[in-house]
Protein backbone atom coordinates (compact mmCIF):
# COMPACT_ATOMS: atom_id res chain seq x y z
CA UNK A 1 0.00 0.00 0.00
CA UNK A 2 1.26 3.55 -0.85
CA UNK A 3 2.54 5.68 1.68
CA UNK A 4 0.93 9.09 2.77
CA UNK A 5 2.52 11.97 0.64
CA UNK A 6 2.52 15.03 2.43
CA UNK A 7 3.62 18.30 0.71
CA UNK A 8 5.58 21.01 2.62
CA UNK A 9 5.07 24.98 1.13
CA UNK A 10 6.41 27.41 3.77
CA UNK A 11 7.29 31.35 3.33
CA UNK A 12 5.86 34.09 4.65
CA UNK A 13 3.05 34.89 2.49
CA UNK A 14 3.28 38.63 3.13
CA UNK A 15 0.81 38.55 1.03
CA UNK A 16 0.12 35.36 -0.22
CA UNK A 17 -0.21 35.41 -4.40
CA UNK A 18 -0.65 32.94 -7.30
CA UNK A 19 2.72 31.98 -7.67
CA UNK A 20 2.71 30.41 -4.28
CA UNK A 21 -1.18 28.37 -5.35
CA UNK A 22 0.41 27.18 -8.85
CA UNK A 23 3.76 25.95 -7.02
CA UNK A 24 1.61 23.92 -4.78
CA UNK A 25 -1.16 22.77 -7.23
CA UNK A 26 1.48 21.61 -10.06
CA UNK A 27 4.15 19.74 -7.29
CA UNK A 28 1.20 18.35 -5.82
CA UNK A 29 0.05 17.07 -9.23
CA UNK A 30 3.14 15.90 -10.78
CA UNK A 31 4.70 13.69 -7.83
CA UNK A 32 0.79 12.37 -6.61
CA UNK A 33 0.93 14.39 -3.20
CA UNK A 34 -2.14 13.34 -1.38
CA UNK A 35 -2.05 17.22 0.40
CA UNK A 36 -0.27 20.15 0.96
CA UNK A 37 0.81 21.81 4.00
CA UNK A 38 1.07 25.79 3.98
CA UNK A 39 3.56 26.82 6.60
CA UNK A 40 3.27 31.06 7.54
CA UNK A 41 6.67 31.65 9.30
CA UNK A 42 5.83 34.10 12.56
CA UNK A 43 10.11 34.83 12.52
CA UNK A 44 11.65 34.44 9.49
CA UNK A 45 15.68 33.79 9.86
CA UNK A 46 16.31 35.58 6.59
CA UNK A 47 13.59 38.00 6.84
CA UNK A 48 13.88 39.48 10.40
CA UNK A 49 12.10 42.40 11.39
CA UNK A 50 10.98 42.94 7.64
CA UNK A 51 7.67 40.97 7.17
CA UNK A 52 5.06 43.76 6.57
CA UNK A 53 2.03 42.76 8.07
CA UNK A 54 1.70 40.55 11.49
CA UNK A 55 1.06 37.11 11.70
CA UNK A 56 -2.59 37.75 12.15
CA UNK A 57 -3.67 39.54 8.88
CA UNK A 58 -0.91 36.90 6.93
CA UNK A 59 -2.84 33.99 8.19
CA UNK A 60 -6.45 35.12 7.37
CA UNK A 61 -5.26 35.88 3.57
CA UNK A 62 -3.74 32.52 3.23
CA UNK A 63 -6.84 30.79 4.42
CA UNK A 64 -8.90 33.27 2.07
CA UNK A 65 -6.51 31.99 -0.62
CA UNK A 66 -6.68 28.20 -0.20
CA UNK A 67 -9.69 27.99 1.04
CA UNK A 68 -11.61 26.54 -2.14
CA UNK A 69 -8.86 23.70 -2.41
CA UNK A 70 -9.45 20.24 -0.91
CA UNK A 71 -5.81 19.45 -0.95
CA UNK A 72 -4.61 22.26 0.70
CA UNK A 73 -4.50 23.65 4.52
CA UNK A 74 -2.65 25.58 7.06
CA UNK A 75 0.09 24.14 9.24
CA UNK A 76 0.45 26.28 12.35
CA UNK A 77 4.02 24.62 13.11
CA UNK A 78 6.20 27.68 12.92
CA UNK A 79 3.73 29.83 14.37
CA UNK A 80 3.10 28.26 17.41
CA UNK A 81 6.78 27.80 19.01
CA UNK A 82 9.54 30.43 19.46
CA UNK A 83 11.78 31.03 16.42
CA UNK A 84 13.67 31.50 14.04
CA UNK A 85 12.26 28.87 12.12
CA UNK A 86 14.91 27.06 10.03
CA UNK A 87 13.19 24.43 7.53
CA UNK A 88 15.16 21.30 9.06
CA UNK A 89 13.77 22.39 12.13
CA UNK A 90 10.14 22.74 10.84
CA UNK A 91 10.41 19.45 8.76
CA UNK A 92 11.56 17.28 11.61
CA UNK A 93 7.85 18.82 13.60
CA UNK A 94 5.74 17.49 10.85
CA UNK A 95 7.52 14.80 10.93
CA UNK A 96 6.48 13.85 14.13
CA UNK A 97 2.99 14.91 12.95
CA UNK A 98 3.30 12.53 10.43
CA UNK A 99 5.70 9.59 11.25
CA UNK A 100 4.24 7.32 8.51
CA UNK A 101 3.72 9.53 5.37
CA UNK A 102 6.35 10.97 2.76
CA UNK A 103 7.19 14.39 2.82
CA UNK A 104 7.73 16.64 0.08
CA UNK A 105 9.40 20.19 0.72
CA UNK A 106 7.85 22.18 -1.50
CA UNK A 107 10.10 25.01 -2.88
CA UNK A 108 10.98 27.49 -6.18
CA UNK A 109 14.26 27.07 -8.31
CA UNK A 110 15.61 29.94 -6.54
CA UNK A 111 15.65 28.00 -3.45
CA UNK A 112 17.20 25.08 -4.77
CA UNK A 113 19.70 27.59 -6.02
CA UNK A 114 20.67 28.65 -2.74
CA UNK A 115 20.49 25.73 -0.88
CA UNK A 116 24.10 25.89 0.05
CA UNK A 117 23.52 29.47 2.01
CA UNK A 118 20.47 27.46 3.99
CA UNK A 119 21.17 26.70 8.09
CA UNK A 120 21.43 23.21 8.70
CA UNK A 121 20.80 22.33 4.59
CA UNK A 122 21.20 18.63 5.24
CA UNK A 123 19.40 17.86 7.84
CA UNK A 124 16.32 19.12 5.88
CA UNK A 125 17.23 17.26 2.75
CA UNK A 126 17.80 13.55 4.73
CA UNK A 127 14.36 13.97 6.19
CA UNK A 128 12.51 14.82 3.17
CA UNK A 129 12.38 15.14 -0.55
CA UNK A 130 12.77 18.62 -2.31
CA UNK A 131 9.65 19.21 -4.85
CA UNK A 132 11.54 21.94 -6.81
CA UNK A 133 9.29 23.85 -9.56
CA UNK A 134 11.34 24.61 -12.66
CA UNK A 135 10.52 27.92 -14.37
CA UNK A 136 10.96 27.66 -18.53
CA UNK A 137 14.10 29.87 -18.27
CA UNK A 138 16.00 28.20 -15.36
CA UNK A 139 19.11 26.39 -15.10
CA UNK A 140 19.06 24.04 -12.25
CA UNK A 141 19.19 20.31 -11.78
CA UNK A 142 19.25 18.10 -8.90
CA UNK A 143 23.30 17.47 -8.72
CA UNK A 144 24.26 21.28 -9.44
CA UNK A 145 25.12 20.98 -5.11
CA UNK A 146 26.42 17.87 -5.34
CA UNK A 147 30.01 18.95 -4.94
CA UNK A 148 28.94 20.81 -1.54
CA UNK A 149 26.20 19.14 -0.17
CA UNK A 150 26.72 14.95 -1.18
CA UNK A 151 23.34 13.33 -1.45
CA UNK A 152 21.27 15.80 -2.54
CA UNK A 153 20.82 15.09 -6.22
CA UNK A 154 19.10 11.90 -4.94
CA UNK A 155 16.66 13.76 -2.90
CA UNK A 156 15.30 16.28 -5.42
CA UNK A 157 12.50 16.06 -7.55
CA UNK A 158 12.31 18.72 -10.49
CA UNK A 159 8.66 19.52 -11.42
CA UNK A 160 9.32 21.34 -15.26
CA UNK A 161 6.76 23.64 -15.50
CA UNK A 162 7.72 25.36 -19.21
CA UNK A 163 4.54 27.59 -19.51
CA UNK A 164 5.54 28.95 -16.17
CA UNK A 165 8.30 32.32 -16.99
CA UNK A 166 6.76 35.25 -14.85
CA UNK A 167 9.04 35.76 -11.74
CA UNK A 168 5.93 36.84 -9.65
CA UNK A 169 7.01 37.37 -6.09
CA UNK A 170 4.80 39.08 -3.14
CA UNK A 171 7.03 41.78 -3.07
CA UNK A 172 6.04 42.83 -6.91
CA UNK A 173 2.67 42.61 -4.99
CA UNK A 174 3.34 44.86 -2.49
CA UNK A 175 5.48 46.86 -4.72
CA UNK A 176 2.42 47.56 -7.15
CA UNK A 177 -0.13 48.07 -4.42
CA UNK A 178 1.93 51.03 -3.18
CA UNK A 179 2.13 51.98 -6.13
CA UNK A 180 -1.43 52.30 -6.88
CA UNK A 181 -1.16 49.49 -9.72
CA UNK A 182 -3.76 46.55 -10.41
CA UNK A 183 -2.96 43.36 -8.93
CA UNK A 184 -5.83 41.71 -9.90
CA UNK A 185 -5.22 37.85 -11.42
CA UNK A 186 -1.74 38.32 -9.38
CA UNK A 187 -3.36 37.76 -5.71
CA UNK A 188 -6.72 35.61 -5.67
CA UNK A 189 -9.84 38.04 -5.04
CA UNK A 190 -10.77 36.93 -2.09
CA UNK A 191 -6.80 38.32 -1.03
CA UNK A 192 -7.38 41.81 -3.01
CA UNK A 193 -10.73 42.44 -1.18
CA UNK A 194 -9.30 41.45 2.20
CA UNK A 195 -6.47 44.20 1.40
CA UNK A 196 -8.83 46.80 0.36
CA UNK A 197 -10.96 46.69 3.28
CA UNK A 198 -8.56 46.41 5.62
CA UNK A 199 -6.00 48.95 3.87
CA UNK A 200 -2.97 46.87 3.95
CA UNK A 201 0.08 47.56 1.93
CA UNK A 202 -0.89 51.36 1.65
Amino acid sequence: MRRERIGILGGSFDPPQIGHLILAEYSREALDIDHVLFVPVADHPVKRGELRLPVVHRLAMLGLAINDNPNFSISRVDIDRNGPHYSADTVKLIREQYPRADLYFVMGGDNLRALPTWERAPELYRCCRLAVMKRADEDITPDMHDEVLPGLSDMVDIVDVPMLSVWLSSTVVVSRLRAKRSVRYLVPDAVLAYINDNDLYG
